[in-house]
């Protein structure tokens, strides 16, 4: 069989990736915060050529190891230092995914349910969207799966009855395993084995305590992961010594304990964002929590499996203080494997799709529809809402020129088009082409909408402050956001090592209170610009020698000059 013709679904998926999620990854601005403070940190290898220790502000940040900005910096060598270069490594990740899906899919059942499982990931809202974003979560996710297959696949092939098609040694599936949770670790930190050590725990005790791996081999396990992060972490702590190793574990205790400042949320936060924020696979999901009907062992097997991981993650960051939108983004593997066995097995079984699951598609899709053709409506006529809002600073925001056309409000009824038809396919019995469309349609549909409505939505959030900062990134002069949590200033403003802030530890509120004084009242050696929101009470009005430049949008845009000037 030809090459092309062996692996022609494969790279159909491969050129489907690329086709959704490639164009216009540099269409907006990145996003506080976590998407420029990670590009931000990437940008500063690039600049310092230290690669070995993460910066921000040319200062150590020790809340992230370096994996994800060494892929980041890689791409801004090759691309530039901007925004398609920040978002490029989970656009890639998201191309591997794709056939990697399918390929795991495929040996467990057969291609349709390996094509559907493809799908389901890409055609899903959240996680489509994040694949084209500039965060950690899509690399780091992938590390966690790849972990947790391997071992599956260790486990299955000390297990003969499961008569899962094994090749190697049961240890060489073990060292994969060890392997991607080290690169895990070695791009997110110690959070990636709490998720698989627990997994496999929660596993343990489902299999009534009776071993599954033996002690040596879960050592070999850890020592393995320890070893392909010790990577970074022995070198960093043997030419730097402990001082960033302690303060880098300081902070993920503290992430994990503590609520994070404007990252709080309810006890059922995670759950609602993955059922909402994976729409549509999140509906069939929901159904495959009764399915019982196996052919294999393995295959019951890992359904249990995808089950244990899809709710210890989302238990485990319930329970954690901070609720971040992207913390629970490792269930969208389970999530999606378990939707698309629905589908597979409706089409197995020639079965047309139930009602309630096809009318939930249907009614979600119209209210998320109605939403995004509201938006580009209320863009172009914002005095509809503008002038009985009660927060100032979003009031201001909405006088910005957006640049709605009105065409926009084709995405929304696209949407709700593409929906009905998909749907109409599964009522009919056509499981797997109804789901083709459905979620070709939804990947299409949301890709558009990234292009056409996040770059104007983002004009009202952040754009006048981003303008300013780009335009003063030719000075050579200091540049702070004062009043308001940002990293902007430095990514956008082109921050070099000369103009960081002079503290030893930044990231003590009280010291970089000290250095946004000294810019304010110091003997400064050179101009400094100031940015601040119109919500936000600061003393820049207050000082003699600062003077307002503009207002737009909601931001206030200041100087100060050194005393020889």
């Amino acid at each position: 069989m030809p090459l092309l013709q062996r692996y022609r679904l494969e790279l159909s998926l491969v050129l489907l990736g690329c086709v959704v999620l490639l164009p216009g990854l540099g269409a907006a601005n990145l996003f506080d915060w976590d998407e420029i403070n990670f590009a931000e940190i990437a940008r500063e290898m690039v600049v310092s050529g230290n690669y070995l220790q993460p910066q921000m502000r040319f200062l150590p940040f020790w809340e992230k190891p370096p994996l994800f900005f060494w892929l980041q910096a890689g791409a801004m060598h090759v691309a530039g230092i901007n925004e398609l270069a920040a978002r490029l490594p989970n656009a890639i990740c998201g191309i591997i995914t794709l056939p990697l899906l399918y390929r795991i899919g495929s040996r467990l059942y057969d291609t349709s349910f390996g094509w559907l499982w493809a799908l389901m990931y890409l055609g899903s809202l959240l996680p489509g969207l994040y694949f084209q974003s500039g965060i950690i979560d899509p690399v780091f996710n992938l590390f966690i799966f790849l972990s947790f297959w391997f071992f599956i696949n260790y486990v299955w092939k000390r297990d003969v009855s499961m008569d899962f098609q094994l090749r190697r040694h049961p240890l060489w599936y073990l060292l994969l395993a060890g392997f991607f949770a080290g690169c895990a670790v070695l791009t997110k930190g110690p959070a990636a084995l709490v998720i698989l050590c627990l997994a496999f725990f929660v596993y343990w005790v489902w299999k009534r305590f009776r071993m599954y791996i033996s002690v040596p081999h879960f050592l070999f396990f850890l020592a393995v992961t320890a070893s392909v992060s010790g990577v970074w972490y022995g070198l960093e702590t043997l030419l730097h010594g402990p001082w960033f190793m302690e303060q880098f574990i300081t902070y993920n205790i503290r992430l994990l304990s503590t609520e994070d400042a404007g990252h709080g949320g309810f006890p059922g936060y995670h759950l609602v964002v993955v059922l909402l924020g994976c729409f549509p696979a999140s509906v069939f999901f929901i159904k495959g929590w009764w399915h019982r009907q196996f052919d294999k062992r393995y295959q019951a097997d890992l359904f249990r499996w995808m089950l244990l991981l899809f709710w210890t993650v989302l238990i485990l960051f319930s329970l954690v203080q901070s609720k971040i939108i992207h913390y629970s983004s490792m269930t969208y593997y389970p999530l999606t494997y378990v939707a698309a066995l629905v589908v597979w097995s409706m089409h197995k079984h020639r079965q047309s799709t139930p009602g309630i699951i096809v009318w939930s598609v249907r009614v979600l899709a119209i209210l998320l529809g109605l939403a995004m053709i509201a938006l580009p409506v209320i863009g172009r006529n914002p005095e509809w809402i503008r002038d009985d809002m009660a927060d100032v600073f979003a009031k201001a925001n909405l006088l910005a020129d957006a640049g709605w056309t009105g065409l926009e409000v084709l995405v929304g009824i696209a949407l709700i088009a593409v929906t009905w038809w998909g749907t109409a396919a599964l009522r009919k019995g056509q499981a797997l082409q109804g789901a083709t469309i459905l979620l070709l349609g939804c990947a299409l549909v949301f890709k558009t909408a990234m292009v056409t409505m996040v770059p104007k939505v983002e004009a009202y959030t952040q754009r006048a402050a981003i303008d300013f900062f780009r335009e003063k990134s030719q000075e050579d002069a200091y540049i702070a956001a004062i009043g308001y949590k940002t990293y902007a200033d430095a990514y956008y403003g082109a921050l070099q090592p000369d103009n960081k802030p002079r503290l030893e530890d930044y990231s003590d509120k009280e010291q970089k209170s000290n250095w946004e004084s000294w810019l304010m009242h110091g003997d400064i050696d050179k101009i400094a610009y100031f940015v601040t929101r119109i919500d936000r009470t600061t003393e820049l009005e207050e000082l003699e020698d600062v003077s307002l430049l503009y207002s737009k949008n909601g931001f206030l845009f200041y100087q100060r000059l050194p005393k020889n000037k």
